[in-house]
């Protein structure tokens, strides 16, 4: 398993923008927000037993090394975005179909 060793916060700024913070450590991330548990049911199980923050959602992966914290209105933001990308379906090419022979006669099945 791969050692999550960025810790990035993503906020909104007061112009609307996106605000990335990176660190190394979680420690300035327990100096700044108040830690309320741990992770314990994660699917990436790097991030089990990583802080869960008030005010923060996350842990999130974000690639093979990163764990991501969002503020509230950014997660909101960011899955609004994501559920709306339509997603282009493939269509699956059918075989012509055999024509029909119109000469046969019921009888003669």
């Amino acid at each position: 398993m791969a050692k999550k060793d960025t810790y990035r916060i993503v906020t909104r700024g007061s112009d609307g923008s996106m605000r990335i913070r990176d660190f190394p450590t979680a420690k300035p991330l327990l100096d700044m927000h108040c830690q309320i548990g741990v992770d314990d049911s994660s699917a990436d199980l790097d991030l089990r037993g990583l802080p869960v923050f008030r005010g923060l959602i996350g842990p999130l992966p974000e690639g093979k090394n990163i764990v991501r914290y969002e503020s509230p209105e950014v997660f909101e933001t960011v899955t609004k975005e994501w559920s709306s990308v339509k997603i282009k379906r493939r269509r699956r090419r059918t075989a012509a179909p055999e024509p029909i022979d119109a000469s046969a006669s019921v009888d003669s099945l």
